[in-house]
């Protein structure tokens, strides 16, 4: 599933990414990696630290 993956390469990247960027690492499509990211903020495994940029809880 994308949401692990989305993860993965967060986990990964050592630092804050945009959703684009994420979306070229992982090889998935940008809408499929939004779509992740909405899950994972609602079960609280990934925050913010500045505008538009996500990382790891």
């Amino acid at each position: 599933m994308s949401k692990e993956k989305v993860l993965e390469v967060l986990k990964a990247a050592g630092k804050p990414l945009k959703a684009g960027e994420i979306a070229d690492a992982a090889g998935l499509d940008k809408k499929d990696v939004d779509k992740a990211m909405k899950e994972l903020k609602t079960d609280d495994a990934i925050v913010s630290p500045k505008r538009c940029y996500w990382e790891p809880k």
